[in-house]
């Protein structure tokens, strides 16, 4: 085959359901791999939306029905160094580590493949729904021969376990929606001709409950995460738990169920 003149640089689309943001990457010519044009415009999205008290919910998803992502563009690794290897990986980093600490819930909507950085992005969100066709893995040591940073190797760890982590790795095998979901790392599998509507139904009903209560929960596995990596045996959340029961939404939450009628959340 010949080489393509003209690379499609790809985009990250956001759409808005009310209180749900939706990031769609899009390259579906390329099963989604991602330009360095599209990480940038992914950590300008999440950048905006972290701020925007509007969002509640974040979902993402790859366009077309192929993949979330096939990892990074490989062409743009051409003439690298192991100095460009390490920004590179600092880079990634970075824009993965925005998505696992984005303050409200994240939905990872895997429709195909989800490899190498579109594994690791996978697994920095709360829920993570696909379809039977869903794939999973980073298989480096069949194909480029590189490596991860070692956040990223406690990601997955922290999702996949140790050895599985490793025999994955060691391997380079793709893992079945099936095997996925027996292992926990999946939450469902729907089907194929109604995916999107389901995940943003899902989406929808989250973005719809106490944001108090959703975003206690939220913070509630940052600390823990924070203290699985720390010497601290344990973790302060009064601070946390003082808002929420000092708020007006718990009031109201009070109020409605006292009065028989449903619930008018604020977020205060």
């Amino acid at each position: 085959m010949g080489e393509v003149k003209t690379k499609e640089v790809g985009k990250v689309i956001l759409e808005r359901f009310d209180a749900v943001a939706q990031l769609t990457l899009s390259r579906p010519s390329a099963l989604n791999a991602l330009t360095w044009e599209m990480y940038q415009q992914l950590e300008e999205h999440l950048t905006e939306l972290a701020a925007d008290p509007s969002v509640r919910v974040l979902v993402l998803r790859g366009d077309g029905d192929k993949a979330l992502a096939a990892g990074t563009d490989i062409t743009q690794f051409k003439d690298f160094t192991g100095q460009d290897g390490i920004e590179y990986e600092e880079r990634i980093d970075r824009i993965v580590g925005m998505l696992e600490a984005f303050p409200k819930p994240t939905i990872a909507a895997v429709h195909g493949y989800a490899v190498g950085g579109g594994l690791v992005l996978s697994t920095a969100c709360d829920l993570r729904y696909g379809t039977a066709k869903a794939r999973f893995g980073a298989p480096m040591a069949k194909t480029l021969g590189n490596c991860l940073s070692i956040d990223n190797y406690q990601r997955l760890a922290k999702e996949f376990g140790s050895m599985r982590t490793k025999e994955l790795l060691y391997t380079a095998r793709l893992i079945s929606a099936e095997e996925a979901f027996s292992i926990g790392f999946l939450t469902a599998i729907f089907e194929e001709e109604s995916f999107f509507t389901k995940v943003l139904e899902i989406a929808t009903k989250i973005s719809k409950n106490a944001p108090l209560t959703v975003d206690a929960t939220k913070e509630a596995f940052r600390r823990i995460n924070l203290r699985g990596n720390s010497e601290q045996s344990s973790m302060s959340f009064d601070d946390v738990v003082a808002k929420v029961y000092g708020s007006d939404d718990f009031a109201e939450g009070v109020a409605a169920h006292m009065e028989k009628r449903p619930p008018v959340w604020q977020g205060k």
